[in-house]
């Protein structure tokens, strides 16, 4: 265990925990509930530090980040736990485990130099923090994103975006990416299904853009759930008012978790969702877990295809700075690492 930061001392050895916006008042002995986070005595300690349960070399296009590195690797990392409950769950098996047991969760010691050292070996340009909630291993994530800019690799945060502003702006001088999961609209789909809430993940997208963060938006549609024509509209016009160079990935989802009785998206509902986001001033929509169906880049000035994408393999037109071959405009990104 570690303590933990963000966190205040409380009368009667209570503390209050400020990492998310749950904002957890934890008695002695008790959890948060992410399910990792544990008040001991009166200080406030994590369980989600040191300890690996997932660490794969992935293509940075995986998270999804489109418009970060293209064609690079990221050595990506998670430990286990949540802040949410989300019942379409794609990792449910690794997010959810706190809740199942308080103490011994799974994984493996590595401590943050060693995520470092591998992502060297493999020649990652970034290290993701991804499969669960990155603010919950928010130190471990925090220490390792220090010593990775140190040795010039970049860091990428894969966040359903409930994290304080505190939280961010503490990890902002480190982080480098952001793809955030703006799950649905409707503030009830979020404390029914995802037991949180829909403003504050608003203000993290927000406030990333503020603090000079690259951002990327995930909208996983599930059928009967998220799939309305005016809420797809609706998380659309969000994006495009906070920025209509985020690129927006409509993701098609499959049955998981406890919504295996729903079905797949069908396909006309991620086209119509696309033309949405077009319609509203978006330059760049993607979909998302279909194979070959509108995963390239153009820009959005010619139309000049600048990137293009299959299986992961990715082929870059743009020049170094950036810019379309073509016409010279500047495509939004990250495109380089100096």
């Amino acid at each position: 265990m570690k303590e933990a930061m963000l966190y205040r001392r409380l009368d009667d050895q209570k503390v209050h925990c400020n990492l998310c916006h749950h904002r957890c008042r934890i008695s002695d002995s008790k959890f948060g509930i992410c399910g990792v986070r544990q008040n001991r005595e009166g200080s406030l300690y994590t369980h989600a530090y040191g300890k690996v349960v997932a660490a794969n070399v992935d293509p940075i296009e995986k998270k999804p980040l489109y418009h970060f590195l293209p064609g690079s690797t990221s050595f990506s990392v998670a430990a286990t736990g949540c802040n949410f409950q989300c019942g379409f769950c794609q990792n449910w098996q690794i997010s959810q485990a706190p809740r199942a047991k308080k103490s011994d969760l799974p994984g493996r010691d590595l401590a943050p130099a060693d995520i470092v050292r591998q992502a060297e070996a493999y020649k990652c340009r970034s290290i993701s923090y991804t499969y669960t909630e990155p603010t919950i291993f928010f130190e471990y994530a925090y220490d390792t994103a220090i010593l990775a800019r140190q040795a010039g690799i970049f860091n990428v945060f894969v966040t359903n975006g409930f994290m304080t502003p505190e939280a961010l702006e503490a990890v902002a001088p480190y982080l480098d990416a952001c793809n955030v999961d703006l799950k649905s609209f409707q503030e009830e789909f979020y404390q029914k299904v995802c037991h949180g809430r829909l403003q504050p993940v608003l203000d993290s997208i927000r406030h990333m853009k503020s603090l000079g963060i690259w951002v990327e938006v995930t909208t996983l549609v599930v059928p009967g759930s998220n799939d309305d024509v005016n809420e797809l509209r609706d998380i659309a016009r969000f994006i495009a008012k906070t920025d209509v160079d985020i690129p927006w990935h409509v993701s098609r989802f499959h049955p998981e978790y406890q919504f295996t009785e729903t079905a797949t998206t069908p396909l006309d509902v991620l086209e119509k969702a696309y033309a949405l986001g077009k319609s509203e001033g978006l330059r760049y929509v993607y979909l998302g877990n279909v194979a070959g169906k509108s995963i390239d880049s153009q820009c959005p000035h010619c139309l000049q295809t600048v990137v293009r994408r299959s299986s992961y393999h990715t082929t870059t037109k743009l020049t170094r700075e950036g810019e379309c071959p073509q016409c010279g405009a500047q495509i939004a990104g990250v495109w380089k690492t100096v």
